[in-house]
């Protein structure tokens, strides 16, 4: 790595979430096997997600061809999604997981090019689904279609695995980013300096495992958020008995005893989980933690669950310059992921 030339050094970061957008990525679900036989049972939360997103920004879209287009056209406008609002770009994806695949964008306003692409090595979590290709080149395709620059680190990284305050710090797991799946010849310190170059931060604060169920091996984007500079919210398991608990208790704990650069200490929201979430004798990651911040709203995953409602009350607490609006994932959580997984931002500069 050339120090000299890392995006950091040229001046540019990745913003907090809630930083103000251009657009929100997609890429359009197709893949059968990742929702077997519920596949047709997703497009209309999805519509209705990307009909709420698009109330306040762009949303582009990958598509392989001009037929998944048009499919995707119709399933849109049967939610009333504004088109004018939509882009559509000819990228074939093997899936739809765009947190994870697509683009991180990071900007640095004082600069001559604004904004640039960093695109991160895919394997999709360790190789567990191939194929991978298509999705593995998806950020340099999208460069070339913004005429935007695109730095390739070389190593695998996934934008579920990693949280910004937009402010030098950025939370992880142990359990993801260190696992001999993605850079076995990398140890922590040399993936710490992969991070510090190429998303522009100062400061990494690490946790230690996902929830249950989740197959990315410990995604940060199900457990713990970022809502504002020095805040974020966490899951919390209630029931001692569930096989959740200890590890978001120590989670929890973990939070406490982080500080920020300035050396202030996290605060710290708790989030409930809902019920766990079962299907053909599978438990799915579901989790609150797992929502989008548009321009417009925060998107929620919820699960026909009691503690739904509690979840969007304490989320609505958090965003008082959005509206907190709560979308059944019962369906997509069968894909192992919702909102947050599926979406990546574009930021404003």
């Amino acid at each position: 790595m050339d120090a000299l030339t890392s995006p950091k050094d040229l001046g540019y970061f990745f913003p907090a979430e809630w930083h103000s957008h251009d657009a929100t990525w997609l890429s359009w679900p197709h893949k059968e096997a990742s929702w077997p036989g519920k596949l047709g049972e997703i497009y209309t939360p999805y519509a209705q997600f990307v009909n709420i997103v698009s109330k306040g920004e762009f949303v582009c879209i990958n598509v392989a061809n001009e037929e998944m287009k048009q499919f995707a056209t119709s399933c849109l406008q049967m939610q009333g999604v504004d088109m004018e609002k939509i882009r559509f770009y000819f990228h074939s994806t093997n899936d739809a997981w765009c947190r994870d695949h697509g683009p991180a964008f990071l900007i640095n306003p004082k600069a001559a090019q604004k904004k640039i692409i960093i695109d991160w090595g895919y394997n999709a979590w360790g190789g567990k689904y191939p194929p991978f290709e298509q999705d593995d080149i998806i950020p340099t395709l999208i460069g070339d279609a913004l005429a935007m620059p695109v730095y390739n680190p070389g190593i695998v990284m996934e934008g579920g695995s990693v949280e910004f305050n937009g402010e030098g710090t950025l939370l992880t797991t142990t359990s993801c980013l260190l696992n001999k799946n993605r850079n076995p010849h990398l140890n922590q310190h040399q993936i710490e300096e992969f991070l510090f170059q190429y998303y522009g931060v100062e400061q990494i604060l690490w946790l230690g495992e996902g929830i249950v169920g989740d197959d990315t091996d410990g995604h940060i984007d199900d457990i713990t958020r970022f809502v504002n500079k020095d805040t974020v919210v966490t899951v919390i398991e209630q029931n001692k008995n569930d096989e959740n608990y200890a590890l978001l208790k120590e989670n929890r704990e973990a939070l406490n005893k982080f500080r920020l650069l300035n050396g202030k200490q996290l605060n710290v929201v708790e989030l409930p989980m809902p019920s766990p979430v079962i299907y053909e004798d599978q438990r799915l990651p579901a989790s609150y933690a797992n929502f989008y911040i548009s321009n417009h709203a925060v998107v929620v995953p919820t699960f026909r669950d009691k503690n739904d409602e509690i979840a969007l009350d304490i989320l609505s607490s958090c965003f008082s310059d959005r509206k907190v609006v709560g979308i059944d994932s019962t369906d997509i959580i069968w894909g192992l992921g919702s909102w947050h997984c599926l979406s990546q931002q574009e930021p404003s500069v």
